[in-house]
């Protein structure tokens, strides 16, 4: 086989993993909280107030099979994030200044003995937004114990935790970060990990709290609002929802919610509001069409399903 047709065959391998790479990305099971990936669904920030994450999503799945083909001829990952358990994160908060190093554990490059509070700060914060959250740990645990009243450092380690699954110490961490500043996204975060851990009560405390600091915060409304779904208050819910992203949207997401707890009845009745505000909005008259079959009032399923198929056609046009 000539060199030319080597070439081709690699890069026809190339694109064919890169193209099954796309397709896995966008059809993975999601991490996350599952109500608040409901209102991501239609375009709602939801969930913790965190650094946003550098870089365009679709160019770094086409670069990682060249990546992939990198580490197999000889490259070294140096951003492989490891596993870490409970006993790792209980080390690095009692280090104090000395750093652990285990198997579970790579070493940071830019961590030095005579770094500042403010400098494992600023690595932890890289580090998060890296995703790589074992090392965002460390850093920040480091930050915290340097100087415990860097609010910043407790709040984006509370971040971390709860990226790593250890909701009580991010709620730990969220807590002592609002002990020392309540400002709109330390109170957001604490809330929604309140929320997380069914602490619903209190987490529309901290929420509401939030609320009035930065009453326009889009994250911190639907927050608020699915606290008061799980609260059994749908009003006061669609009230949060609306004012995050309007009155369409908010009978729209208060109608998701309610169909997650199985109040088929009542979710027809905020989807029927939608409708009211959008006649034409397909995902209303979809989920209508669906929900008036399913509780036996198959007229107004068929005529649900009409309307969306009407709508369908003008959208075409």
């Amino acid at each position: 086989m000539n060199k030319r047709r080597i070439i081709a065959v690699l890069i026809a391998l190339v694109l064919t993993i890169a193209v099954t790479a796309m397709w896995s990305a966008s059809t993975i099971q999601r991490e996350g909280d599952p109500d608040a990936i409901v209102l991501e669904d239609s375009g709602a920030e939801a969930g913790n107030e965190q650094p946003k994450k550098k870089g365009n999503k679709v160019v770094k799945v086409l670069a990682a099979p060249f990546k992939m083909f990198g580490r197999l001829f000889g490259g070294d990952d140096t951003n492989k994030v490891h596993r870490m358990t409970e006993k790792d994160a209980a080390r690095f908060e009692s280090a104090g200044v000395t750093r652990i190093e285990d198997a579970n554990n790579k070493p940071v490059k830019r961590d030095s003995a005579d770094a500042s509070a403010k400098e494992h700060l600023e690595n932890g914060r890289e580090s998060l937004l890296e995703g790589n959250y074992n090392d965002a740990i460390s850093e920040l645990s480091m930050a915290t114990s340097l100087d415990p009243k860097l609010t910043e450092a407790h709040n984006l380690l509370g971040v971390a935790y709860d990226k790593k699954g250890f909701n009580d110490r991010a709620r730990d961490s969220f807590e002592r970060a609002v002990k020392m500043e309540e400002d709109a996204d330390t109170l957001n975060n604490l809330g929604f990990s309140l929320y997380q851990n069914g602490n619903y009560r209190a987490a529309v405390d901290r929420l509401k709290r939030a609320a009035k600091l930065a009453p326009q915060d889009e994250r911190i409304l639907n927050n608020l609002g699915l606290a008061y779904c799980r609260l059994g208050k749908i009003d006061e819910a669609y009230k949060a929802f609306s004012r995050a992203m309007g009155p369409l949207t908010g009978n729209l997401n208060t109608a998701k919610m309610l169909e997650r707890f199985g109040r088929e009845d009542d979710a027809i009745r905020y989807y029927e509001a939608a409708r009211q505000i959008d006649p034409m909005n397909s995902f209303a008259l979809r989920r209508l069409a669906d929900l008036y079959q399913r509780v036996g009032r198959a007229t107004d399923s068929e005529t649900a399903r009409a309307a969306l198929v009407l709508a369908q056609n003008n959208a075409g046009k």
